[in-house]
């Protein structure tokens, strides 16, 4: 029986470090229309690095066949994560993306 994946694994597959330049993509829309710094506005940073990471799960699992042959260290192709846990990664964090959203 294969073991789930270790959230060093699940990191590097969503590329966590990478989602510290999606607050400020936020923050300056919010500034650029001259909103007032809100609570509301936590939950949308929280919602943008939610829909990040499940685009960096979807990209690595769209293109694993490419990446077992260039890039075979990546989670998918290493063994780290499977192609199955990849979807439901995106899926996930995709859900929580839009429920923070609606939240917010």
């Amino acid at each position: 029986m294969r073991s789930l994946p270790r959230a060093r694994d699940l990191a590097r597959l969503v590329r966590a470090p990478a989602a510290l330049s999606v607050p400020g993509d936020v923050l300056a829309g919010a500034a650029a229309a001259r909103l007032p710094l809100r609570p509301e506005l936590l939950g949308m940073v929280a919602s943008s690095v939610c829909l990040y990471w499940a685009g960096m799960a979807l990209n690595d699992y769209a293109d694993r066949d490419l990446d077992a042959v260039e890039r075979p260290e990546r989670p998918i192709p290493s063994g780290a994560v499977t192609p199955a846990e990849a979807r439901a990664v995106a899926g996930a964090l995709t859900a929580a993306g839009l429920g923070l959203a609606a939240l917010a």
